[in-house]
């Protein structure tokens, strides 16, 4: 369920997330008072084309490893994965621009390591 549309009692765990009507009588949800949230309506809805694509209109891939980049093409944006270090994460990204293959979090910590070893070079 988007985060749009929450229902009223969302502190309540045991419900889930799936979306129930507010039906009670002085509910202001239901009645649409200001700042206490939307209801889902039919306008809201993305074009079925768009549907789970990256802003960019690209479908995202989750790479953990330089392996997970050989199945990425033109239409696929690479989202490196949250574990990876940074080490393997500069492997892929040199994967990703031997393909021509977009990254979306390259991140600043890549920029770090770039300098790090120049530096590195330098002193040698």
């Amino acid at each position: 369920m988007s985060e749009d549309f929450k229902r009223q009692m969302w502190w309540m765990k045991k419900l889930g997330k799936n979306w129930r009507r507010p039906r009670g009588k002085q509910n202001k949800l239901r009645q649409e008072k200001k700042a206490k949230g939307r209801l889902p309506t039919v306008g809201y809805r993305t074009p079925r084309a768009e549907r789970g694509l990256h802003p960019s209109g690209l479908h995202e891939l989750t790479a953990f490893n330089v392996a997970d980049v050989a199945a990425a093409t033109a239409a696929h944006a690479v989202r490196i994965g949250g574990t990876v270090g940074t080490r393997k994460r500069l492997e892929i990204i040199k994967a990703c621009d031997a393909r021509g293959v977009r990254v979306l979090n390259a991140g600043i910590r890549v920029e770090a390591a770039k300098k790090k070893t120049k530096k590195e070079a330098t002193k040698k």
